[in-house]
């Protein structure tokens, strides 16, 4: 790996000296940013990523099963509104909307339909922790468990969580990691990446998420084998060569590095 680290920093210092009349402004962030999703100096085989997802997809015992919604524990129809809502008045909410004067889509009458609404609108932070590894950028990844992920199990960012389960609404557990997302002064995390990003406006009525990289320099204690290291090259391999494992949250903060 100490060959390897020489060879990342040359191979970084040739890139940004032959790229950097193409850049408006000279960001080194930016211009690494760039150059880690070609370079294929990573801690591990693609392989051996693929093949620990498969373990954790594996070791995964969620799994679900279609009720009506009136036997949805903690949820009910509001009365004034006539929205499904939960009891603790947090998470989201499922409204039903009229869509006019659309002219412009294939049902140019209009038409009526249910959206989803996150309270309060903005979801939560959708967080990426970067360390360099014997110099080489990494980043912290879950294979987190969703019930409405293909096959439940994809790669997903250090913290995905609404800022209701940040304010643990839910009763449940401390989102792990998020500390260095929610103050990261605090947690000695230099940001590098803060935007809010929005979701898919054809379900999600105007919902917004911030999506995060922060560089930390301390060694972090990862004691469940659901987290991994891994570079920007990697996620890139995986997006291109594997069917939906790598979750739409990495794949919206990949577009903007």
């Amino acid at each position: 790996m100490v060959i390897s680290l020489k060879k990342y920093k040359d191979n970084l210092e040739q890139y940004m000296e032959a790229n950097k009349s193409y850049f408006l402004t000279y960001d080194k962030d930016l211009i690494e940013f760039n150059f880690e999703r070609i370079n294929t100096i990573s801690s591990q085989k693609i392989e051996d990523l693929i093949s620990w997802y498969e373990r954790e997809k594996e070791r995964c015992d969620m799994k679900y099963e279609h009720i009506p919604l009136q036997e949805c524990k903690g949820w009910s129809i509001d009365t004034i509104t006539g929205s499904l809502v939960h009891k603790s008045g947090e998470f989201f909410r499922v409204d039903g909307i009229r869509v006019q004067n659309s002219n412009e889509r294939e049902v140019s009458g209009g038409w009526e339909q249910p959206i989803i609404t996150q309270v309060g609108f903005d979801g939560g932070i959708l967080g990426l922790i970067r360390k360099r590894i014997y110099g080489v950028p990494h980043y912290l990844v879950e294979a987190k468990s969703e019930p409405g992920n293909p096959g439940i199990v994809q790669i997903s960012t250090t913290v995905q969580a609404t800022f209701s389960n940040l304010k643990q609404a839910h009763g449940g557990s401390k989102t792990k990691y998020s500390e260095y997302f929610i103050h990261p002064d605090e947690n000695d995390a230099k940001i590098l990446f803060s935007r809010w990003m929005s979701e898919d406006g054809g379900r999600l009525l105007n919902k917004r998420n911030k999506s995060m990289v922060v560089e930390v320099e301390k060694d972090i204690d990862i004691e469940d084998t659901r987290y991994r290291w891994v570079t920007l090259h990697d996620l890139v391999v995986l997006t291109r060569e594997k069917d939906a494992i790598v979750a739409p949250h990495i794949r919206g903060i990949l577009a903007a590095l």
